[in-house]
């Protein structure tokens, strides 16, 4: 049995690079402006669910199935797909652990349809599952639905308070939701999630580098630079060296490691 555990939304999506942590910059850098608002509903398939009656094949590859009224016809696959699980694995415990690591690895090579549809059969399996519900805020944050990315990671969270990387993870969506809407509330958000992540294990780097974007957003420069050279320390190879130029514009480094 494959138990392959999930990576960080960010290493998941930059493919073990910054790109992801860079694209949370690009307001910043004015080289783009995204026109998706956190408070607006999602310019996502998702709505559809609200104006016509989804066909199946939409449903899977909607998170938890879009989470409307089944119909007859899902509710009949679904007791035949839970049956065979039922014959091929010793638990549906096990059987969901199976489908998440399938889904993990069709993520990682970027077929997000599939992935969703793993992800969701692994749900319905075991509905306590954390990685079912991490898993589809990743998707959905590629997807570019910032409000399903943060209720799915937010539910993930509910039932795994202390998972570090999906703490940070949740704080790397509300840092997106900030440079997108430039609404403090997200900034409060990321900075109880990351000083909760914190508190439990502050030598994770990608919790220490989230904390030096908070602190360059809130123009706390000298805090900025404190957490990032924390990160550097932990691991460099996950440093941004744009956002490092970002700083020194607005303060030379105090540690004069970057000139």
């Amino acid at each position: 049995m494959d138990n392959r555990k999930p990576v960080s939304l960010l290493k998941l999506l930059m493919k073990e690079s910054v790109v992801i942590w860079l694209a949370i910059f690009i307001p910043v850098f004015g080289f783009a402006q995204n026109t998706h608002l956190a408070s607006a509903a999602p310019n996502t398939d998702t709505n559809l669910a609200q104006k016509k009656p989804l066909e199946l094949k939409e449903r899977r590859v909607l998170p938890l199935f879009g989470e409307v009224s089944k119909t007859s016809e899902q509710i009949d696959e679904e007791i035949r797909f839970l049956s065979e699980c039922d014959k091929s694995f010793t638990s549906r415990a096990e059987a969901s652990s199976f489908f998440t690591a399938r889904a993990w690895e069709y993520l990682q090579e970027g077929s997000l349809d599939t992935a969703c549809y793993r992800f969701n059969l692994a749900h319905l399996l075991n509905d306590k599952n954390v990685e079912t519900y991490w898993g589809l805020g990743v998707i959905s944050y590629q997807r570019e639905n910032w409000v399903d990315a943060k209720r799915m990671l937010s539910r993930g969270i509910g039932l795994q308070g202390e998972n570090v990387p999906l703490l940070v993870d949740l704080s790397t969506v509300d840092l997106k939701l900030y440079a997108i809407t430039s609404r403090k509330e997200e900034l409060d958000e990321a900075a109880a999630l990351l000083n909760r992540a914190t508190a439990i294990d502050s030598s994770y780097a990608l919790g220490q580098y989230n904390l030096a974007l908070l602190h360059y957003n809130l123009n706390d420069l000298d805090k900025s630079w404190e957490h990032l050279h924390k990160g550097r320390a932990l691991d460099f190879n996950q440093m941004n060296l744009d956002f490092v130029e970002l700083l020194k514009a607005k303060k030379p480094d105090p540690q004069g490691f970057f000139k």
